[in-house]
């Protein structure tokens, strides 16, 4: 006999049509309106990238994925769908109120985020977690996932497509960027956080598995909140990169993300190409792991540790 566990994929969230931008600025803002000249800027980045982000379907997208491939790898198991975002709905609170409307008491709970940080991962599963005590739903957290062999395989497959496309002799002269999404200094220095270790020991093992020759860690996509955040931020890094070794060729990996969207195709698309035009190097930049089996099968692996 099967039972109906709930699986809660949780992730960021994007505006689905312009007039969520607004409101959406502001809960990532904590309830703060942003002024016109910021929200314009948001708008400015959207409709460079094509109008809005492609996020909310791929997200969808590799939900699904996850569901059916979790469906094929247990027997006695239906695991049940429900989609829980950070700054728009539905949110988390939401989903797991439809779980225990729809009478589940147990779920895996997985955030689309390879790497555990407690501003991001664990701030996820606090929420699902205060809600579901409300219920009594248990829960079984996935706090990362990028240690997994398929996802290194992933992207070692995706570097080294990439730099089969660069000619042998300028092997040497190329370096591949391995970046995350920034994060405060201070929230992490006080929590003790895993993240930046996290980061650089994904570079270290993509520099191990790959054929690449020179590796380099960097940040992107830091808030404006006045405060320091981690560095060094990837387009000064390109420049610092190009000023001291004079590299012809950069791969961008942001190992951080797992699909296209904003930060991806507009902070290293447009600004980290930018650099790269400015400098006379070539960008380069492979595809996100989106709904490639790799990558929804190293969530698999990894659910299949904690239930």
């Amino acid at each position: 006999m099967t039972k109906t566990v709930g699986l809660l994929v949780m992730a960021y969230g994007t505006p689905y049509k312009e007039s969520d931008i607004e409101p959406y600025y502001t809960d990532i803002r904590h309830g703060k309106r942003p002024t016109e000249e910021e929200l314009q800027d948001l708008k400015n980045r959207y409709e460079f990238i094509g109008g809005l982000s492609p996020l909310a379907g791929t997200t969808d997208r590799q939900a699904k994925a996850l569901t059916d491939a979790l469906n094929k790898t247990y027997d006695d198991v239906e695991f049940k769908l429900y989609l829980g975002l950070k700054h728009i709905s539905p949110y988390i609170e939401e989903a797991v109120e439809k779980m225990h409307n729809d009478g589940i008491t147990e779920a895996v709970t997985v955030v689309l985020a390879p790497h555990y940080s407690s501003f991001s991962i664990g701030s996820y599963n606090k929420r699902a977690k205060e809600e579901a005590d409300k219920y009594g739903i248990q829960l079984h957290h996935v706090e990362r996932y990028y240690q997994q062999p398929k996802f290194i395989e992933y992207w070692t497959n995706k570097v080294n497509e990439t730099l089969a496309e660069i000619p042998e002799e300028e092997h040497d002269e190329t370096i591949l960027i391995v970046s995350a999404h920034s994060l405060p200094k201070g929230l992490i220095e006080r929590n003790n956080d895993p993240y930046p270790n996290e980061i650089k020991d994904t570079m270290d093992r993509l520099e191990a598995s790959t054929n690449i020759k020179h590796v380099a860690q960097g940040w992107q996509s830091e808030g404006n909140t006045g405060t320091p955040w981690l560095g060094p931020d990837v387009q000064d890094l390109t420049r610092e990169l190009y000023n001291e070794h004079h590299y012809k060729n950069f791969i961008y990996t942001p190992v951080g993300f797992v699909c296209e969207h904003l930060e991806v195709l507009y902070d290293n698309d447009y600004e980290c190409k930018v650099v790269c035009d400015d400098i006379g190097a070539n960008y380069y930049r492979p595809e996100m792991p989106n709904t490639n089996p790799l990558f929804i099968g190293a969530i698999v692996d990894e659910i299949k540790t904690v239930f």
